[in-house]
């Protein structure tokens, strides 16, 4: 069958863009530093360099400026006078005086004599609006990096979701796995169902999210993440397949979206990992194979087999049947 849509990619991004906005995309820039935060890198980058050499070259031409206003340019080399700043007699001086003064390199070639009120004042301005930018921008830069999104490649979920019996009732699930030695803290998972649904007063719901119960009540969907799970959802007569049948899966059309979150043991960052199952990697009477195995003193995860079923006897018919 062609590939439909998805709500969520196995990727877990999110196919939805946000449009037509009007007048509330001024939101955007009432909070200009979570909005600089989730830009894509390249616009970061660019934005960081646009912002440090406008500054650069606006406070150099200020510099010269007062040079320029006080004729300082013209006398640079007139040992009786004294000037502004000493030896800046062009823009590129007044550049290098405002770099070595910015990154407070001081090479002792150029300075602000005593005589130059306006140049302290300048001298002033820079370190401030100086500070400003470096800790708005290097901040920025930090929490980007900081992230805990590429934790969340480590995070693995099976391909496929699969339909058999477990302790004599029929269940959904599915396999997760941590890829690194540092711990989930607190790691839990949820599922939503997504699945167009019209209500008996006639209003059609084209995306109705219904929540799948992995053991909320029993908590087991909090998750001890050291080896890879097999997460199950009992179909009951509470659960939304209850009346869906390995002949009536092949006609439906839903989404299973899942979501692990917890806390990066490294950072202290929550992280979040999410991926979705359509009906297509919804498998019938399969069950996942075995990756645990005991090895001299320690227990070894094979996850050449992580996405790998095999075929088991499922009754093909509905819980309610």
């Amino acid at each position: 069958r062609r590939e439909r849509q998805r709500f969520v990619d196995k990727n877990g991004r999110c196919n939805v863009q946000h449009g037509n906005l009007g007048g509330e995309s001024s939101r955007y820039l009432s909070d200009f530093f979570t909005t600089l935060v989730d830009l894509k890198w390249r616009w970061n980058l660019l934005i960081f360099l646009l912002t440090y050499t406008v500054a650069w070259l606006v406070m150099a031409s200020m510099w010269w400026g007062i040079a320029y206003l006080r004729g300082d340019l013209h006398r640079a080399h007139d040992d009786a006078y004294s000037p502004c700043v000493a030896n800046v007699y062009n823009f590129p001086s007044a550049f290098l005086f405002f770099i070595e003064t910015e990154a407070t390199i001081g090479y002792g070639h150029r300075y602000i004599t005593e005589r130059c009120p306006e140049g302290i004042v300048l001298f002033l301005f820079q370190s401030l609006l100086g500070s400003i930018v470096d800790a708005f921008l290097i901040g920025c830069m930090f929490i980007k990096m900081s992230q805990p999104k590429k934790r969340a490649e480590t995070l693995m979920f099976s391909r496929t979701a699969v339909v058999s019996q477990r302790d004599g009732k029929l269940c959904l699930m599915f396999r997760v796995g941590n890829l690194r030695n540092s711990h989930m803290v607190s790691a839990q998972i949820r599922c939503k169902l997504i699945k167009s649904r019209q209500t008996p007063e006639g209003e059609f719901l084209p995306l109705d999210q219904c929540e799948l119960d992995v053991g909320f009540g029993t908590g087991a969907d909090q998750l001890f993440l050291v080896s890879p799970l097999t997460i199950c959802h009992e179909i009951n007569s509470k659960s939304p397949f209850f009346c869906l049948s390995q002949r009536s899966l092949r006609s439906e059309q839903f989404e299973i979206v899942v979501i692990l979150e917890g806390i990066v043991e490294t950072t202290g960052m929550t992280c979040q990992a999410r991926t979705s199952y359509t009906e297509d990697e919804v498998l019938w009477g399969h069950r996942f194979l075995p990756v645990m195995s005991l090895e001299d003193g320690f227990f070894r995860v094979d996850y050449s087999q992580f996405h790998a079923t095999f075929e088991v006897p499922t009754p093909p018919y509905s819980v309610k049947e």
